[in-house]
């Protein structure tokens, strides 16, 4: 290696590395490890940007050293340079990604390869960023739309919280000097709300265990795939799970496939990309089913995953040799159906949690004043 570039690559690496190393005399910063992961807009921008410079005309190795030299200090920089150079001393850029695996996956490092083989790296590139976007908008979609509810529900159980801590004991001490007895509404809100003073540990040590037994379940084979298989058939949230799902295995399977990447390693790579068991389990028995000649159109809809619709478009691609564009048109019309599905749970969650939010209160707000009603019906008498 160039001495030139031997220097550069310490230098980017101490820059990155030796913030989280322990100071002390003559000790030199270590680099960060290579698998280290970054995140997903960081990794959309680098294949967006990489394609920009590819339809410009530039030559692969001068595209990289341009976005290097763009980057802030981190470790995709570091990548990007180490790459840059396993490709000047003859690596090939599948190959050089390749040796990054938490940064590039497969499906990243076969669309390359196949855009090398065929020499349409460029048109490779445009698609891997279109993929890459569209993947994206869907999560920030989703997310995005879940934000709201989330936050009235947090703000909600904090106003709960302050009341049944803090108002509710002031009431009893203001009870206790009247005397009576208290009617058996207000008594239950005066006993809640002692419970919740002297059990308060409660909220935080039985999170913290259901986390630890879901957790323990996931990592079994068993308790992954019932754990999955709940997140399709969950009511209200199942759906709009189910559809991403399918949306992500049919955009991932067509743009393979488009790339001209083989249909079986095309199917293997969308059943690892899939990240849910139940789904990669159904993808291995199409992948099966078509190793031994059948259609995918019959063995995906045995799975009982993908609709009567989406079955139809695949079968009417693979008889028409235009699977890659039905593919395409599938994973659209999902992601249009999860937005709707989104829109249609956030505009019933929203006013549902503020119903909920009112009948609590009206129920705190009654329980609290019917000893005074009562108090007053007395002095009246």
């Amino acid at each position: 290696m160039p001495e030139k570039l031997r220097k550069r690559r310490e230098k980017l690496a101490q820059a990155t590395a030796g913030q989280n190393q322990p100071s002390g005399a003559g000790q030199a910063p270590r680099r960060k490890k290579r698998g280290r992961k970054v995140s997903r807009q960081a990794k959309t921008n680098f294949t967006t940007q990489f394609a920009t410079l590819q339809d410009a005309g530039l030559p692969v190795v001068r595209s990289l050293r341009v976005l290097e030299g763009q980057m802030p200090q981190g470790p995709l920089r570091v990548v990007t340079l180490e790459i840059a150079e396993d490709v000047e001393t003859g690596s090939s850029l599948s190959e050089a990604m390749g040796k990054h695996p938490a940064i590039f996956d497969e499906l990243f490092v076969s669309m390359v390869k196949a855009g090398e083989a065929s020499g349409a790296l460029t048109t490779i590139f445009n698609r891997l960023a279109e993929f890459m976007e569209k993947a994206d908008a869907l999560i920030r979609k989703i997310r995005g739309a879940m934000v709201y509810p989330i936050i009235v529900m947090v703000i909600a159980m904090s106003i709960l919280t302050f009341i049944m801590i803090f108002v509710v004991p002031q009431f009893e001490d203001t009870f206790s000097q009247l005397g009576g007895e208290l009617p058996a509404l207000t008594q239950g809100l005066i006993t809640t709300s002692r419970w919740m003073l002297e059990k308060w540990w409660i909220f935080i040590v039985v999170p913290l265990v259901l986390w630890g037994i879901i957790t323990a379940i996931g990592r079994t084979k068993g308790g992954r795939r019932y754990i999955d298989g709940r997140h399709l058939r969950r009511p209200l949230f199942g759906p709009i799970v189910l559809k991403s799902q399918v949306s992500r295995f049919a955009r991932t399977l067509g743009t393979l496939s488009a790339s001209g990447v083989p249909v079986m390693q095309a199917l293997e790579i969308c059943g690892e990309a899939s990240g849910n068991v139940v789904v990669r389990a159904a993808v291995g028995d199409v992948r099966d089913a078509v190793r031994e000649g059948e259609p995918m159109a019959r063995p995906m809809a045995e799975t009982g995953l993908f609709d009567d619709i989406v079955v139809n478009m695949v079968d009417v691609g693979e008889e028409t040799g235009e699977l890659d564009r039905m593919l395409m048109k599938i994973a659209d019309n999902n992601e249009l159906e999860v937005d709707h599905k989104v829109g249609a749970l956030v505009a019933v969650l929203e006013p549902a949690l503020i119903v909920c939010m009112a009948g609590i209160v009206g129920f705190i707000v009654i329980a609290l004043f019917l000893p005074l009603l009562k108090l007053q019906e007395m002095l009246g008498k």
